[in-house]
């Protein structure tokens, strides 16, 4: 019964933590891709205004 309580508390830890890294590695992306969206926009003349740099992404900010 033990056994089952640790390794049942272990795979929640992995799993908790695990979701984080997912929303950082989101997070990480989206911002990269604005950053490239900017550079093009700025490369192409400013024919449209590049986006602003509010977090958008409805994913908590830690």
């Amino acid at each position: 019964m033990k056994s089952i309580l640790w390794i049942t508390l272990a795979a929640a830890s992995i799993l908790t933590s695990a979701c984080n890294t997912f929303i950082g590695i989101g997070r990480d992306m989206r911002i990269t891709g604005e950053g490239m969206e900017k550079s093009a926009v700025k490369v192409q003349g400013g024919g449209r205004s590049a986006p602003n740099n509010a977090d958008t992404s409805g994913a908590p900010v830690y």
